[in-house]
């Protein structure tokens, strides 16, 4: 052979096992399972396959065995099969966690690289191949991966959950069908998610939906075969409903009615029973018997699965607390697995000393409240009983972890369940309570809280995982990787627009025109992701309303103005004026390209994700329940009270009877006008 053709030869070796930029070419590899009849395994490849064509337009191999050593290849499989032919390098040591794997590459066995995927057991194979899709890079008809990659990962929690609820309440889960809601598994095991929470068919809602693709239970057993297809845990939330199981023939209607579930259901590994909200607050010992016999009930369908109930509004209820703690100090009832912390846990902190502390500066926040709750709730119950936390993630304001000293503007029109990634507050929830509990699953309703599903997963496996990286391969993954950082930035920037008085904040103009930078730069594909349409909808959300708060501020401090003058004036020609100047705000809207362009990010959120962003537009179940497009324009301030006001003091027969109303209006509209705007209202 010439040396110009050994030249050649040399170099293309190089290139094609990566060695020249530390990178290996995968665009023509062949995935192997090593036993196809483990059906985790087998979905681990599907979901490699899939997700690398989704974005590379590259159609991978498959196949039971290797076809040559001149093809690249990616090996799925336990730890101790893969490593029969492909030693783990130095310094890498498999993990003996559950669910835990190790990857790496292997250049000396073969004459093409292998990416070995090996887990400590089958779930562990499946959480590989995701950390494999969040590690390769990925492009228009490219695929590689860094030659040198070796990583042995266990998590650090073993339970990292989230409730997935099907119905109606919910403002977009009612309306997947069965292939979305695989879709939606991948992404969360992507991220370390390894078990789900089904909603039975009677809870507090309808019995149907306009959304719905099927009926309620015929969903649930898919939706838990999925799970169980994919290795996942199948938790279900089940409340009590009935009135009285002190009657009989209620307890025996109930047990007929929970048995039917868990009869037809493929996979339940425990059952979660709320005190209350919903449920009709039952005495602890009443309840406590009932959830007894629907322990036996499970367990004659699925013998493994356990009984879990939660103290949630006892504290409402006179005695129940104290009638709660009795039972598990002093009965410690052996048939109960563990007990939920969630919303409405009100645990009461140990007596004060005799001597009186000292005042509060301010009142304490919901969330300070929650925070002592939890390590007190570990410190009354038994140590036999875990802990499982029931963390809301889902709403912003009137909830377990609200926005705290929430502006009023965002609560008249985002409401209570808007899109609201955040990263800093989850972050310090997450780690500040997570040591007295054996993990989570949040509670949710819907994918408007989709990047704390992310950041709770990523947590619960990693909890020293810095919240800006995990921003930033969320947007890689689900976004693109040219704006991971651009994305990131804009997470953490929707999170900021929410905090403090709207009036001195102008985050959400920069937040704007950050997404508007992505926007304009966007290709087709990179428009098409529900993530990406959901920061751009909270962007252009903010900004109006931001916009709107200034310009309608604005115009109400000059029609108080008008009224100011209005002896000068006259009373009737200065409530003219004022109206018409108030009016402003619904004649001549300020910033209407924005408003404009939320409703088409709208559409296009239905389009791609089914959510509800709209009661009359696509029939969500009520406005509180995210469809906060319908709130866009509401009111910050009472104008149809002021303007009936008007009215009735242009009625009045004297002059000095008017100007002497129109006085008496002005001061009460001065004080809620300070209530209303003023920075001091928010402490």
């Amino acid at each position: 052979m010439c040396k110009n053709c050994m030249l050649v030869l040399i170099l293309w070796v190089i290139v094609s096992t990566g060695a020249l930029g530390a990178r290996v070419e995968l665009s023509n590899t062949r995935i192997v399972v090593l036993n196809p009849r483990r059906k985790v395994m087998t979905n681990a490849a599907d979901m490699l396959l899939d997700e690398i064509e989704k974005r590379t337009r590259i159609t991978l191999q498959t196949g039971p065995e290797m076809s040559g050593n001149n093809q690249p290849a990616i090996v799925i499989g336990l730890g101790n099969e893969i490593t029969k032919n492909f030693p783990l390098p130095a310094g890498l040591e498999m993990p003996s966690k559950a669910d835990g794997y190790a990857v790496w590459v292997d250049t000396t066995k073969r004459g093409a690289a292998t990416v070995c995927l090996a887990g400590v057991d089958e779930r562990g194979a499946l959480f590989a191949a995701g950390r494999l899709l969040r590690l390769l890079d990925m492009g228009r008809d490219t695929l590689s991966l860094n030659i040198d990659m070796k990583i042995a990962s266990a998590p650090k929690i073993g339970l990292r959950g989230h409730q997935l609820g099907y119905r109606p309440k919910t403002n977009s889960y009612d309306a997947w069908t069965i292939d979305m809601w695989e879709q939606y598994y991948r992404e969360m095991v992507v991220f370390g998610m390894n078990a789900i929470e089904l909603i039975p068919p009677r809870s507090d809602d309808a019995d149907d939906g306009p959304h719905f693709p099927k009926p309620k239970m015929e969903m649930m057993v898919l939706m838990s075969q999925l799970a169980d297809d994919y290795g996942l845990d199948v938790w279900i939330w089940f409340p009590a409903l009935d009135k009285d199981y002190t009657d009989k023939g209620t307890v025996d209607a109930a047990i007929e009615e929970w048995g039917e579930v868990f009869r037809k259901l493929p996979r339940i590994d425990a059952v979660f029973v709320p005190g209350g909200d919903p449920g009709k607050k039952h005495p602890p010992a009443i309840l406590f018997a009932f959830i007894e016999k629907q322990k036996k009930n499970l367990n004659r369908y699925h013998p493994k699965a356990q009984m879990w109930m939660s103290p949630q509004d006892f504290h409402e209820n006179k005695g129940f607390w104290p009638a709660f703690l009795d039972i598990m100090q002093k009965e410690q009832p052996a048939w109960l697995d563990g007990i939920v912390f969630g919303p409405s846990v009100w645990v009461p902190l140990p007596e004060p000393s005799k001597e009186s502390p000292p005042k509060p500066k301010r009142r304490r926040t919901r969330i300070e409240v929650m925070m002592d709750s939890l390590p007190a709730l570990r410190k009354e119950i038994p140590a036999q009983y875990p802990i499982r936390r029931y963390p809301d993630i889902t709403h912003s304001g009137g909830s377990q972890y609200e926005i705290p000293h929430r502006d009023s503007a965002w609560s008249k029109t985002l409401g209570r369940e808007p899109i609201n990634p955040r990263p800093v507050a989850y972050t310090k929830i997450f780690c500040d309570l997570q040591q007295y509990s054996i993990g989570f699953i949040t509670y949710s309703e819907g994918c408007n809280d989709d990047f704390n599903k992310v950041l709770w997963s990523c947590l619960g496996w990693d909890i020293d995982m810095d919240p800006n990286d995990i921003a930033k391969e969320y947007a890689r993954f689900f976004v693109s990787p040219r704006y991971a950082g651009k994305f990131a930035e804009g997470l953490f920037a929707l999170e900021q627009n929410s905090l403090g008085p709207l009036l001195l904040n102008d985050r959400p103009y920069k937040t704007l025109r950050l997404f508007q930078e992505m926007e304009a730069g966007a290709t087709p594909q990179e428009k098409l992701s529900w993530r990406f349409q959901q920061g751009l909808y909270r962007a252009y959300y903010d900004a109006y309303i931001k916009a709107r708060l200034h310009y309608e501020t604005e115009l109400e401090r000059q029609a108080v103005e008008v009224l100011d003058n209005a002896e000068a004036i006259g009373s009737v020609p200065s409530l003219d004026k004022a109206q018409a100047i108030l009016d402003k705000g619904i004649d001549q809207r300020t910033r209407p390209q924005w408003r404009q362009r939320t409703f088409e990010l709208a559409e296009a959120l239905y389009q791609s994700i089914r959510m509800q962003l709209s009661v009359e537009k696509y029939q969500a179940i009520s406005i509180q329940r995210g469809a906060n497009l319908d709130s866009i324009d509401n009111p910050f301030f009472d104008r149809k009270h002021l303007i009936r006001e008007f009215d009735k003091i242009r009625k009045m027969t004297s002059e000095d009877q008017r100007l002497e109303a129109i006085k008496k209006m002005l001061r009460k509209s001065s004080g809620r006008y300070k209530d209303t705007h003023n920075a001091s209202a928010y402490g």
